[in-house]
């Protein structure tokens, strides 16, 4: 996974529940309340408040009267979240991996880059 997209998890999604909910705004193209959110994901009031407000902060959702929806900062941004949808689709476990890690193994795959040589992907 590329270090555009590893900063984009770090910046804007902390959560895997997180980025499942912005994958529904994503997909839906509409607002969504925020009790329709935690029907819809199976989730708890604070988990689902607490991935709204991060995803706002991160300049992915917008929130007001009618809801949350997805309203990238910028084309830049739409088409981060674009790869990264793409990239949980085709390899979920990276993904999620790379939502958890420490701050420590973000750190290190970032000093990794700048290695020499062939180096084993996620």
């Amino acid at each position: 996974m590329d270090q555009q997209l590893l900063d984009l998890i770090k910046r804007s999604v902390g959560s895997v529940w997180a980025l499942e909910l912005l994958l529904v705004l994503k997909s839906s193209g509409q607002a969504w309340s925020e009790q329709d959110l935690i029907t819809e994901l199976r989730s708890s009031q604070l988990v689902v408040s607490q991935s709204l407000a991060g995803l706002a902060a991160g300049g992915l959702i917008e929130t007001g009267p009618k809801g949350a929806r997805y309203h990238p900062a910028d084309e830049e941004t739409a088409q981060l979240v674009d790869r990264l949808e793409l990239e949980y689709r085709n390899r979920p476990d990276a993904v999620r991996r790379a939502i958890v890690a420490p701050a420590d193994d973000k750190l290190k795959s970032f000093s990794d880059a700048f290695l020499w040589g062939k180096r084993k992907d996620d």
